[in-house]
């Protein structure tokens, strides 16, 4: 589930009221919490946030203002972006039109199939285009660089060599958003400040 930081100190409270008291380990992606009963809490920090090594230090962390960078990719759409705290102050989305899939076969379908890769490509290109001139300037400042939408596309953008100063940066969390828009950036900035939590329930027996 995913947790808005400044909910996470009540949602641990009540972890505690169903699960009984807790413990609290600090894991490389945050806390570990485990429960009277056995059940565990996986807090996982979120991008660019310090994991901290109990609940106060952690929320205290994760609410903070950070600037982070956003690259979100599907298909012939891209939106990148910058947030400071939970604002979008840098934008821009493109979209370039790439073909669906034939159901034509023989030559019709390879010559559609090469067609459909070159203009994907040629997205990659333009995304890749637009984060250099959005993200590079401001790439000193962020605290991580979250992306979104499709692996493979994200990957091809950022294989560009142009990029490689953001690379470092880049969050392992991937984001699961449709075709970015505007609004889907917007919704980004949320998703990247999240805090994840993985809960699982005591081992049978």
């Amino acid at each position: 589930m995913e947790v808005d930081p400044a909910r996470v100190g009540r949602w641990v409270e009540g972890f505690a009221e169903r699960h009984g008291p807790h413990t609290t380990t600090a894991r490389e992606y945050g806390l570990l919490l485990t429960a009277a009963d056995g059940s565990t809490a996986g807090l996982y920090a979120p991008p660019g946030a310090p994991v901290g090594d109990d609940v106060a230090r952690f929320v205290a962390a994760a609410v903070a203002p950070r600037r982070i960078g956003l690259l979100l990719a599907r298909k012939g759409a891209v939106a990148v972006g910058v947030a400071d705290g939970g604002d979008l102050v840098v934008s821009k989305v493109d979209s370039r039109y790439v073909q669906g899939r034939t159901a034509a076969g023989g030559w019709s379908q390879q010559r559609f199939a090469r067609r459909r890769d070159n203009q994907a490509k040629a997205a990659m290109g333009d995304a890749a285009d637009l984060a250099v001139r959005l993200l590079l300037p401001e790439v000193a400042t962020l605290t991580a660089v979250v992306c979104g939408g499709d692996r493979r596309a994200v990957d091809i953008v950022l294989a560009d060599r142009r990029l490689a100063p953001l690379v470092p940066l880049r969050a392992e969390r991937l984001l699961d958003v449709p075709e970015p828009r505007h609004a889907v950036l917007v919704a980004a900035v949320t998703a990247a400040r999240a805090v994840h939590i993985r809960l699982r329930d005591p081992e049978p027996g």
